[in-house]
């Protein structure tokens, strides 16, 4: 399986992207990924590269979403942050994948037992931590409404959860770029939790 070139990019419609995660995530959870060559994938992709996603996931270790999407080297953007946060260069990354490069998905991507969600939940305090775990904060107080102990298993995942769904519309709402490009039907902008026990994806779209 070859790199993409730009006119098989050009092809795959923002539906067709989803549903090429969505069947990457099956094979991979079922132990069944696809064979490649990557040193030829080096070589093929040299010169340009068309990547069909963007993948917003956590820097957790284990999250890799080349191996959770059996994508191969130029197949996908992919942006790393602790609790999948969105800030300025987050979202000029992903414009530049959408708009310049013509890529048809965005993805958020939370996944269970996150630590970084874990510990806003516990109001961590510590240098630069401090900033980026305040992004999540919005997600605890929506939980912290109806649940009494925040820090419980179940309140974190449903932080998690929702920290996906708000990272989302901070995308819409600071990127005027990325949202007339969904508005358009040009891209999509979709949510997906991580299962690090079974290896797969729930999707939110």
């Amino acid at each position: 399986m070859g790199a993409l070139t730009k006119e098989l990019q050009r092809q795959i419609t923002p539906e067709r992207a989803l549903e090429l995660l969505k069947e990457g995530n099956q094979r991979f959870s079922s132990d069944k990924c696809i064979k490649r060559n990557h040193m030829e994938s080096v070589c093929e992709t040299a010169n340009e590269q068309n990547p069909y996603a963007v993948i917003l996931s956590c820097i957790d270790s284990r999250t890799p979403s080349s191996l959770v999407f059996d994508l191969g080297i130029g197949d996908f953007f992919s942006i790393r942050v602790a609790g999948n946060v969105v800030n300025e260069d987050v979202l000029g990354s992903m414009e530049y994948a959408c708009k310049v490069v013509e890529s048809k998905i965005i993805l958020v991507l939370g996944h269970s037992k996150c630590g970084a969600v874990s510990s806003a939940c516990k109001h961590v305090e510590m240098g630069h931590i401090s900033q980026l775990l305040h992004k999540i904060e919005p997600s605890v107080q929506k939980v912290a409404e109806c649940e009494s102990d925040i820090t419980s298993d179940e309140s974190v995942q449903k932080v998690a959860e929702l920290n996906v769904f708000a990272s989302i519309e901070e995308i819409r709402a600071k990127s005027p770029i990325l949202k007339e490009m969904e508005e358009k039907g040009e891209i999509k902008i979709v949510g997906g939790m991580y299962n690090v026990e079974t290896g797969l994806v729930d999707f939110y779209e």
